[in-house]
This record gives C-alpha cells, sequence and structure tokens, in this order.
C-alpha cells in the first residue's frame, strides 16, 4: 500500500466534482467520507485507487491510496489528468467573469471536468448513450458492466475489447441493447482487439485526426467523438453543438422559445474559447442541477 498527498490550487469543490459523479451508478463515490474509487487498467493489471478530499474548496489537499508501488506514478499522472489538477481553475473562472455564463460559473464555482477513467470505456459509454435519456443510457451501461465486466474491492470494471468483441447481438439484446447498438459496441471493441485502432496513440493526435479517425468507425458520428475527444482525452475547447443538454442549457439561459440552432450556437460561444469544453460542463450542470431539485 502506498499513500500520497497533493494540494490543488483553489478553487477546487470536490463534493460538487463527486456530485456529478453520482449521477453515474457505476461510480464507487462515498459523499459523507468524500472518497472516490478509481479503477484503472495499467499494463494490463486492473487496480483500485481512492481519491479522498482532505481539504476544502479554498484550501483544495488531496490523499490518494494505492495497492502496489510498482505502478504508482503511471497512476499518479492518470489520475492527476483525470481530476484536472493540472490546470488552475481559478484562470478559466476569470476567462468568463465578463460572458454570460459568469452566474453560472459563480453558481458553480471550484467544479472541474473529470475524465473517464479510461479511453475505451469512455467511447464504449458515448455508444451507449446516443439518442437515450439519461437515465435509461445510465441504466443500460451499468447492466452491460455487470453483465461482461468484473468487480474488485467494490468497484466495477468495464469488459476488456476482447470479452465485448466476443459477445453476440442476441446476447446485448437481452439487456435491451438496440440491434444497431449492439452491433456498434461489438464492431469497436473488435477493431481495438485485433489492433487495428489504438485509443492510446489516438488521444495524443490532433483534435480533427482524432475526430477523422472515429468517424469512420460504424456507430460513431461527430457528437460521440466530441465526446470522446471531451471526456476521454480531455481536450479544453470542445463544445458539442449536436448536444440536447447544451441546447436546452441555451435556452434557459436566454430565455428561447426554442432550442437554438447550430449557428446561433455558434455566435453565442464564440468568446469563450479557448475554454469551450468547461462552458459545456457549466452550461450541463445548468439543467442537471434544476433536474435534482424537481
Amino acid at each position: 500500500m502506498w499513500t500520497e498527498k497533493l494540494s490543488v490550487q483553489a478553487p477546487y469543490n470536490f463534493e460538487l466534482v463527486l456530485e456529478r459523479l453520482l449521477l453515474d451508478p457505476l461510480h464507487a463515490v462515498d459523499v459523507e467520507n468524500k472518497t472516490v474509487k478509481v479503477p484503472l487498467t495499467i499494463e494490463g493489471n486492473p487496480l483500485v485507487f481512492t481519491v479522498k478530499s482532505l481539504g476544502n474548496t479554498e484550501e483544495p489537499l488531496f490523499e490518494i491510496h494505492g495497492e502496489t508501488t510498482e505502478f504508482k506514478d503511471m497512476a499518479l499522472q492518470r489520475i492527476k489528468k483525470i481530476f484536472h489538477w493540472h490546470q488552475p481553475l481559478h484562470t478559466i473562472a476569470l476567462h468568463f467573469e465578463g460572458s454570460d455564463l459568469k452566474e453560472i460559473f459563480a453558481e458553480h464555482r471550484g467544479t472541474a471536468i473529470v475524465l473517464d477513467f479510461d479511453y475505451y470505456s469512455c467511447l464504449v459509454k458515448c455508444i451507449i448513450h446516443q439518442q437515450l435519456n439519461l437515465a435509461f443510457a445510465h441504466t443500460l451501461t451499468e447492466r452491460f458492466v455487470h453483465a461482461f465486466g468484473f468487480q474488485k474491492d467494490g468497484v466495477w470494471f468495464y469488459p476488456s475489447p476482447e470479452t465485448a468483441a466476443a459477445l453476440t447481438v442476441e446476447q446485448l439484446r437481452e439487456l435491451q441493447f438496440s440491434t444497431r447498438k449492439a452491433e456498434y459496441v461489438i464492431g469497436l471493441s473488435g477493431l481495438i482487439a485485433d489492433g487495428s485502432l489504438n485509443l492510446e496513440e489516438l488521444a495524443q493526435k490532433p483534435d480533427e485526426e482524432i475526430i477523422n479517425t472515429l468517424i469512420k468507425i460504424r456507430g460513431i458520428g461527430k457528437w460521440t467523438a466530441e465526446n470522446f475527444l471531451l471526456f476521454g482525452a480531455g481536450r479544453p475547447n470542445l463544445f458539442p453543438k449536436a448536444d440536447i443538454g447544451i441546447q436546452n442549457a441555451l435556452k434557459q439561459l436566454y430565455g428561447l422559445d426554442v432550442k437554438p440552432n447550430q449557428d446561433e450556437m455558434e455566435s453565442y460561444s464564440k468568446s469563450w474559447a479557448p475554454f469551450l469544453s468547461y462552458a459545456s460542463l457549466y452550461l450541463w450542470r445548468s439543467v442537471e442541477k434544476r433536474s435534482e431539485k424537481k
């Protein structure tokens, strides 16, 4: 066992981070103790790490626990990126100080973008979530992981690409996957399993190259590719204009009668670069909070 303490530049509100992680039932979150267990597969080894907040929004301090020191440096590097400890949120908040998003950023101050725990699960989850309401999307993802993944130390790991590639459409149909969605997940998994697609290498490429590579894969459109860039690769300047949640948030923000079209969204968001990913997150939070209050 090992333990490492890390301080982060304020503001960083881990309680709000945990609140958003709780939207996904697969996450092992303990709000009372301010901890989350993080499943990582490092060089083929499934490992569980615990991230615990010891500080507060103005003095963020974290304690990370791991099982073996062999992969400590690799795990810490990944965890720092997952929880966005590498760039001060204060700088990002200042950028939006004079924008139309000022009040939303004030309400959700210190909320960080938290990445999915690995590239494959991010892309699979994006495919499953396509054209579904959020509640059923999480239910379907949970069924998939419970049926074909595995659990370690109370944390669920997604099935490996090799495991998913060997599934049949009928097996996924039993979970209420559509035929096409089942084919998409199996097909993607097959490309990764046979080495045709290396997500680790792809995630290091420029945004446009990643999008152009992914949209050639059956079942992956621009929305899925952009979400992979945002929540998988952690790119800072993504604004998925086809996302219904963002459209609804803008409709609410500007008091529109109908959801904005893409040209209107482009106009609204022009001044939010180069932190469009954070504009996306805080707009999502604005409508998620409204749903939670109902």
